[in-house]
């Protein structure tokens, strides 16, 4: 199971991109709500989540992801149960994907010592203790079993990168040549 935070002011692209590209590779995924049955983007559009953060079973999880969008990361941020899950992700050695300037919340929690990593650009600064690569062609970084993208712009290869981690490069090509991308 991979489980997508939402929390309102989302960047819709980062969240709903990747969780189509999982879908298609018939990764479970569930669109998860900090509150509420429903959760705003950045630019208006509602979704209608899957099930509420309360409602994340780690023992089920193959992934945690976190989308960007500047309000969007500044309420996951606020959150004390989404930093909670996702040290408890990280300790449990699951993969923990992040974009945007979402990476700089697992810069702040201590989760990119020496990891390489990218963000959205000019956050760089907040990327804490890790190597930030901000010339990296498709914008997304694998390190570990932590993977980052840089901006919307990279919401394909990101996803893309989550399907190649979970499921292999042959499942990210299918996926990749089924949407013509």
């Amino acid at each position: 199971m991979v489980y997508i935070l939402l929390a309102p002011g989302f960047e819709e692209a980062e969240a709903l991109t990747p969780a189509d590209l999982l879908r298609r590779a018939d990764i479970e995924t569930a669109l998860v709500s900090l509150q509420g049955d429903t959760v705003t983007g950045s630019h208006g559009i509602t979704v209608a989540a899957d099930l509420s953060l309360d409602s994340v079973d780690l023992s089920r999880a193959e992934m945690v992801v976190l989308p960007g969008g500047g309000m969007g990361v500044k309420n996951l941020g606020a959150e004390p149960a989404v930093e909670t899950l996702v040290k408890e992700a990280m300790d449990r050695e699951l993969w923990v994907a992040a974009i945007c300037a979402a990476p700089t919340l697992l810069g702040r929690w201590g989760h990119l010592i020496g990891k390489e990593a990218v963000c959205y650009p000019g956050m760089e600064g907040q990327l804490a203790g890790a190597q930030a690569k901000p010339d990296v062609a498709c914008g997304v970084v694998t390190d570990g079993r932590i993977i980052t993208g840089r901006a919307a712009g990279s919401a394909f290869d990101f996803g893309l990168a989550l399907v190649e981690a979970l499921k292999g490069k042959g499942a990210a090509e299918q996926v990749r040549n089924a949407i013509r991308y």
